[in-house]
């Protein structure tokens, strides 16, 4: 059983296609479930849409909410679709964006870290000149952010947990044991980390998180999902049977999706 938790459309002003492109994808992919889950608009911010070539608007939440609702219906007996959202966590905002998010029936909300020390940790300059301390600093802020989110009760998954690595490969060997405290926190609070293949489009290449922190996440007991990051329709569920094949080989027996948050286990 095939299924991809992680995909983008048009309305966060990044990617390509429409939420039916990603849907008719996911059938031509060999999918069984495919989930939406573009990128949360900025609920504390008092514009409308505060970074427009990043994430939707506010004003186009609802709608976006009814169409996945309207396709999930539509595709019925071809294809489950899955009512997601990929949610950025800022702690001092968390209360606002929980109170909209239980106005809605989300199957699961991913929650990513894409914001670290105020600067995007896709930045390719945020680790230019620093002393080896700095670095670990950055690094430790960065997970103590992902931690906070574990221990949030907002989400379902956490996205994409190394991916301050996408520009800058080193990343993962800066010393530091945040990583494994990070972990241990989400394996507290069962909430799973998705093998995300978008690492291939950076210059990191691979996907995220690196296998040594998969082999760490396994010894502490955390759950897996999968999810493309596919912002064109033609990266839905990709790399799949290898990140299947990978898992196996590291120990995982089992991955998990979500229908309604409630966790639905897949055998590997």
């Amino acid at each position: 059983m095939k299924f991809d938790l992680h995909t983008h459309h048009e309305r966060c002003g990044h990617a390509i296609g429409t939420i039916r492109d990603y849907v008719e994808a996911g059938i031509r992919h060999g999918l069984s479930v495919i989930g939406i889950s573009d990128h949360s608009p900025y609920f504390a911010s008092t514009n409308d849409r505060e970074q427009p070539g990043i994430a939707m608007a506010k004003s186009e939440f609802s709608r976006y909410v009814d169409e996945v609702l309207r396709l999930k219906e539509e595709y019925s007996g071809r294809i489950h679709v899955l009512l997601g959202l990929e949610s950025d966590f800022f702690p001092e905002h968390a209360n606002v964006y929980r109170a909209v998010y239980e106005q809605y029936p989300f199957d699961y909300i991913i929650g990513s870290v894409h914001l670290s020390g105020g600067i995007s940790i896709f930045n390719k300059k945020r680790f230019n000149g620093l002393t080896e301390q700095q670095k670990i600093q950055h690094k430790e802020e960065y997970y103590d952010l992902i931690e906070q989110s574990a221990r949030s009760g907002m989400f379902q998954i956490l996205g994409h947990i190394d991916a301050m690595r996408a520009y800058y490969a080193p990343f993962s060997d800066i010393p530091t044991e945040a990583v494994d405290r990070t972990l241990k926190t989400i394996a507290e609070y069962d909430i799973a980390i998705e093998i995300n293949t978008s690492g291939k489009t950076k210059d990191c290449g691979g996907w995220y998180p690196v296998d040594a922190i998969l082999e760490r996440a396994l010894h502490y007991g955390v759950r897996v999902t999968f999810g493309s990051d596919a912002h064109v329709p033609e990266r839905v569920g990709d790399e799949w049977d290898q990140v299947s094949a990978r898992l196996k080989e590291i120990g995982f027996k089992e991955w998990v999706y979500f229908k309604q948050k409630e966790r639905q286990v897949v055998p590997l």
